[in-house]
């Protein structure tokens, strides 16, 4: 019996995923989105375009642990995409739009930064929840841009933690929903 249920739990959160909105142009050979559990962080590169400043720089993408495109809103996960360009050279200076409800001090509803898409291999983009006033729940859209031409737009709810417990303490955050 658990396992038909774990099986229903999959399948439900397959169902909303695909209810939110995916694009992506000719330009991108597959695309992935899901949440992921951030890996540790090498260093940091200026985005002046975010609330921090700054984006993490990783020395390996972590892989899905879900394809959902519902995301607890918790410390410590992330979510985002991957994108395997269509030419192999790949894409440059392709710019990242986040958009969200409003959150911090300034009610910031859009931040942005600059990163590239391999043509060998897939490229991660994703958000990672670091500090409480990032937690807004709703709808969170990410679209990359380069030279004035959308190549993905994907939407992912951030909803409260009770609402997805199976994934809730999926990065080992304890007491999420207590």
């Amino acid at each position: 019996m658990k396992h038909a249920l774990v099986l229903t739990v999959a399948f439900c959160i397959a169902q909303q995923a695909a209810a939110l909105p995916t694009q992506f142009s000719d330009d991108i050979a597959s695309l992935q989105a899901g949440v992921i559990c951030p890996p540790p962080t090498v260093g940091n590169a200026p985005a002046p375009g975010t609330i921090a400043g700054t984006t993490h720089i990783i020395a390996n993408d972590p892989p899905f642990l879900s394809a959902s495109r519902r995301v607890p809103a918790v410390l410590g996960i992330g979510f985002g995409i991957k994108a395997l360009a269509a030419d192999n050279v790949g894409i440059e200076d392709v710019t990242v739009v986040v958009t969200h409800p409003p959150m911090g001090d300034g009610q910031v509803v859009t931040q942005q930064f600059i990163t590239r898409i391999s043509g060998v291999s897939p490229s991660i983009t994703f958000y990672q929840f670091d500090h409480d006033f990032e937690l807004i729940q709703g709808m969170w859209t990410m679209v990359g841009v380069a030279k004035n031409r959308v190549l993905y737009s994907v939407t992912f709810e951030v909803t409260a933690p009770g609402d997805i417990p199976e994934l809730a303490g999926i990065c080992g955050t304890q007491d999420v929903l207590s």
